[in-house]
């Protein structure tokens, strides 16, 4: 079955997370996607092995299943022209270089557009395109330091400590598409593209834009999550069990009684203390260590078997793990199984959107460097006579 974006055409030359992963979604939403690499060296991601004398690469494999791959030196005046030629075909072109790089080569929005007035052009970088640090290049790590995500994790005297996994550069893809799929949208009705333009400083300061407001409305700073969230003053915390840790995600007032006697503290049905909606810091702090102390004799599953019915919104804190080996995740299709190269089946981590007329349907292939390169461009109109030429002059 075709997806919602079957007949679309991306071109993407994109760096190891925030563009391959927004070309990633497109693709699995039925996009042919072109992956163009720099001959003999590729994404960078390529490099990023899952251990010393291990030639796999998880974030190559995660941001890049079901790409055709296309060897193409952009910064060639030949293989310029090589993408120049691509462009006629396609619907969204997508880089991640630092800003200005794409006019360097003559590839800019305005050189596209004269090609292709209907391509989509959406570039992505760490601090935006504009302002004192545009030109600056950076990553993930940069972004969540420089847009404070850094500043608000752990606990009051902990060291600074960033979230680890590349979430800077995942909020930054999904904007990416939100900006691609509007922009198609538009020119359905215009037949003209236009340029879209994300960071990953920009997507996180969007992240926080509850904390960033309290800040604009307070002048105080929400402060750090010292296990549940500074602006939420209820028992939303993480709390230690016998094995492990459990989430209670905001006990609202009607469950409080069934959830103080699930714990076997009925005395706290009727505490003063306890009656007003909001807790002072004081009180959450006294609270808070109440609870530990209860929560620390069970382990976590025999909590989850205890709250289960009470109507309190609660997790159990997993690892990767133990979440991969939850039925759940695999029947919601977070988790699904898809044929790689070799027409096998294996696991991957699939796009969590479901869709009842157009089914996502992600592919496992990962390609090799420039594995699609001859069939791309002769798709393309170009003949094997050129193409060798253009091998010979190292553009390809």
């Amino acid at each position: 079955m075709a997806g919602p974006l079957d007949g679309i055409r991306v071109l993407e030359a994109g760096l190891l997370i925030q563009g391959p992963q927004a070309s990633l979604l497109l693709g699995d939403m039925g996009a042919d996607v072109v992956k163009i690499e720099l001959p003999g060296y590729g994404d960078h991601s390529r490099n990023i092995k899952v251990e010393p004398g291990d030639p796999r690469s998880a974030v190559f494999s995660a941001c890049n299943r079901g790409k055709r791959s296309v060897s193409l030196n952009l910064g060639h005046p030949e293989g310029a022209e090589v993408f120049k030629r691509l462009v006629r075909d396609a619907d969204v072109v997508i880089t991640n270089f630092t800003p200005g790089t794409m006019e360097k080569w003559g590839l800019g929005h305005d050189d596209l557009a004269a090609v292709n007035p209907r391509i989509i052009c959406a570039q992505g970088s760490t601090f935006g395109s504009l302002g004192p640090d545009a030109a600056r290049q950076g990553a993930d790590l940069a972004a969540q330091a420089a847009g404070g995500l850094v500043s608000t994790t752990g606990r009051d005297g902990d060291p600074a400590s960033p979230v680890a996994i590349f979430i800077a550069d995942h909020i930054a893809s999904l904007n990416m598409v939100a900006g691609i799929l509007s922009a198609l949208h538009h020119r359905n009705h215009t037949s003209r593209g236009q340029q879209v333009d994300v960071s990953l400083l920009g997507g996180q300061i969007w992240a926080q834009a509850a904390e960033y407001t309290h800040l604009m409305l307070t002048d105080r700073v929400a402060g750090r999550a010292n296990l549940g969230h500074p602006m939420i003053r209820t028992i939303y915390d993480l709390f230690p069990t016998a094995d492990g840790w459990i989430a209670i995600v905001g006990v609202r007032g009607r469950e409080k009684d069934a959830f103080f006697i699930a714990l076997e503290r009925p005395d706290l049905t009727v505490d003063k203390r306890l009656q007003d909606r909001e807790m002072t810091p004081e009180v959450h702090a006294w609270l808070r260590e109440e609870l530990a102390q209860v929560f620390r004799t069970r382990t976590t599953d025999a909590w989850c078997d205890t709250l289960r019915d009470t109507g309190v919104r609660y997790a159990p804190v997993r690892d990767h793990r133990q979440a991969l080996a939850d039925p759940g995740t695999w029947e919601n299709g977070y988790f699904t199984e898809a044929p790689d190269r070799d027409g096998d089946s294996r696991g991957i981590v699939a796009t969590p959107i479901r869709m009842s007329e157009t089914p996502l349907e992600p592919n496992a292939a990962v390609p090799e460097l420039g594995e699609h390169t001859d069939e791309v461009l002769r798709e393309a109109g170009i003949s094997d006579t050129e193409i060798a030429a253009l091998r010979e002059a190292k553009a390809i």
